[in-house]
Protein backbone atom coordinates (compact mmCIF):
# COMPACT_ATOMS: atom_id res chain seq x y z
CA UNK A 1 0.00 0.00 0.00
CA UNK A 2 1.32 3.06 -0.64
CA UNK A 3 0.55 7.15 0.67
CA UNK A 4 -1.94 8.27 -1.55
CA UNK A 5 -4.40 5.50 -0.33
CA UNK A 6 -3.94 6.51 3.13
CA UNK A 7 -4.14 10.04 1.63
CA UNK A 8 -7.35 9.18 -0.45
CA UNK A 9 -9.23 8.20 2.70
CA UNK A 10 -8.28 12.27 4.47
CA UNK A 11 -10.68 15.11 3.94
CA UNK A 12 -10.07 16.87 0.74
CA UNK A 13 -8.22 19.91 1.26
CA UNK A 14 -6.78 19.02 4.89
CA UNK A 15 -4.07 20.69 5.04
CA UNK A 16 -4.07 22.72 7.93
CA UNK A 17 -0.65 25.31 8.72
CA UNK A 18 0.50 28.24 10.57
CA UNK A 19 3.63 30.84 9.12
CA UNK A 20 6.78 31.49 11.53
CA UNK A 21 4.59 35.06 12.67
CA UNK A 22 2.23 33.15 13.88
CA UNK A 23 2.20 32.53 17.84
CA UNK A 24 2.11 29.59 19.45
CA UNK A 25 -1.52 30.05 20.87
CA UNK A 26 -2.96 30.60 17.40
CA UNK A 27 -1.38 26.97 16.84
CA UNK A 28 -2.62 25.61 19.31
CA UNK A 29 -6.79 27.68 18.58
CA UNK A 30 -6.16 25.48 14.64
CA UNK A 31 -4.43 22.11 16.29
CA UNK A 32 -7.74 22.12 18.79
CA UNK A 33 -10.42 23.23 16.37
CA UNK A 34 -9.28 20.39 13.71
CA UNK A 35 -8.00 17.94 16.51
CA UNK A 36 -5.08 17.36 15.01
CA UNK A 37 -1.48 16.74 16.50
CA UNK A 38 1.12 19.64 14.06
CA UNK A 39 0.26 22.14 11.81
CA UNK A 40 2.38 22.73 8.84
CA UNK A 41 4.49 26.43 8.78
CA UNK A 42 4.51 27.53 5.42
CA UNK A 43 5.25 30.85 3.89
CA UNK A 44 5.27 31.80 0.41
CA UNK A 45 3.56 28.57 -0.70
CA UNK A 46 7.44 26.51 0.70
CA UNK A 47 7.06 23.86 3.90
CA UNK A 48 9.77 25.69 6.07
CA UNK A 49 8.93 23.58 9.16
CA UNK A 50 6.35 21.98 11.53
CA UNK A 51 5.01 23.01 14.94
CA UNK A 52 3.86 20.00 16.99
CA UNK A 53 2.65 19.28 20.66
CA UNK A 54 5.58 17.59 21.44
CA UNK A 55 7.25 21.16 20.38
CA UNK A 56 5.05 22.67 22.52
CA UNK A 57 5.63 20.81 25.04
CA UNK A 58 9.31 20.49 24.88
CA UNK A 59 10.29 24.01 23.62
CA UNK A 60 7.29 26.03 25.40
CA UNK A 61 5.95 24.35 28.57
CA UNK A 62 9.55 23.24 30.03
CA UNK A 63 11.31 26.21 28.80
CA UNK A 64 8.63 28.28 30.61
CA UNK A 65 7.67 30.50 27.58
CA UNK A 66 4.27 32.24 26.89
CA UNK A 67 2.35 30.66 24.50
CA UNK A 68 0.76 33.63 23.73
CA UNK A 69 4.38 35.65 23.63
CA UNK A 70 6.05 33.40 21.48
CA UNK A 71 5.96 33.09 17.88
CA UNK A 72 6.28 29.54 15.60
CA UNK A 73 9.68 30.53 14.29
CA UNK A 74 11.28 30.28 17.59
CA UNK A 75 10.19 26.67 18.05
CA UNK A 76 9.03 24.96 15.34
CA UNK A 77 11.09 21.88 13.87
CA UNK A 78 12.91 23.58 10.80
CA UNK A 79 14.30 19.84 9.59
CA UNK A 80 11.27 18.80 8.35
CA UNK A 81 10.91 15.23 6.57
CA UNK A 82 8.59 14.58 4.24
CA UNK A 83 7.89 11.44 1.96
CA UNK A 84 6.51 11.04 -1.49
CA UNK A 85 3.01 10.02 -2.29
CA UNK A 86 4.09 6.81 -4.39
CA UNK A 87 6.21 5.54 -1.23
CA UNK A 88 5.12 2.87 0.34
CA UNK A 89 3.25 2.76 3.64
CA UNK A 90 5.91 0.12 5.36
CA UNK A 91 8.60 3.10 4.40
CA UNK A 92 6.94 5.84 6.14
CA UNK A 93 6.34 3.76 9.37
CA UNK A 94 9.89 3.14 9.34
CA UNK A 95 10.93 6.62 9.11
CA UNK A 96 8.70 7.40 11.45
CA UNK A 97 9.85 5.06 14.13
CA UNK A 98 13.90 5.71 13.26
CA UNK A 99 13.68 9.28 13.60
CA UNK A 100 10.67 9.32 16.37
CA UNK A 101 7.85 11.80 14.59
CA UNK A 102 4.46 11.12 14.53
CA UNK A 103 4.00 13.46 11.50
CA UNK A 104 5.05 13.20 7.20
CA UNK A 105 4.25 16.00 5.15
CA UNK A 106 3.87 14.18 1.44
CA UNK A 107 4.98 15.47 -2.22
CA UNK A 108 4.42 14.99 -5.01
CA UNK A 109 6.66 15.58 -7.77
CA UNK A 110 7.91 18.14 -5.22
CA UNK A 111 4.88 20.49 -4.34
CA UNK A 112 3.36 19.95 -0.85
CA UNK A 113 -0.27 17.88 -1.12
CA UNK A 114 -1.01 16.63 2.51
CA UNK A 115 0.36 14.79 5.68
CA UNK A 116 -0.07 11.78 7.14
CA UNK A 117 0.10 10.61 10.84
CA UNK A 118 1.33 7.51 12.44
CA UNK A 119 -2.32 6.58 13.26
CA UNK A 120 -3.25 7.25 9.29
CA UNK A 121 -0.36 4.75 8.60
CA UNK A 122 -1.52 2.38 11.29
CA UNK A 123 -5.08 2.46 10.48
CA UNK A 124 -4.26 1.81 6.68
CA UNK A 125 -2.31 -1.95 8.16
CA UNK A 126 -4.96 -2.28 10.39
CA UNK A 127 -7.65 -2.08 7.17
CA UNK A 128 -5.35 -3.59 4.93
CA UNK A 129 -4.78 -7.18 7.78
CA UNK A 130 -8.82 -7.43 7.76
CA UNK A 131 -8.71 -7.63 4.49
CA UNK A 132 -6.22 -10.35 3.99
CA UNK A 133 -7.69 -11.85 7.23
CA UNK A 134 -11.26 -12.25 5.12
CA UNK A 135 -9.38 -13.43 1.33
CA UNK A 136 -8.29 -16.20 4.03
CA UNK A 137 -10.83 -17.57 5.82
CA UNK A 138 -13.40 -17.08 2.66
CA UNK A 139 -10.73 -19.30 0.73
CA UNK A 140 -10.42 -21.93 3.64
CA UNK A 141 -13.70 -21.48 4.02
CA UNK A 142 -14.67 -22.35 -0.20
CA UNK A 143 -16.70 -19.17 0.09
CA UNK A 144 -15.62 -16.87 -2.62
CA UNK A 145 -15.10 -13.25 -1.40
CA UNK A 146 -16.75 -10.09 -2.74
Amino acid sequence: MQVQHVMGKKPINALWSVTSYNTVFEALELMAEKNIGAVLVIEDDELIGIFSERDYARKVVLQGRASRDTIIGDVMTSRVITVEIDQKIEECMQIMSDRHIRHLPVNRGGKLVGIISINDIVSAIISEQKEHINTLESYIAGVPYV
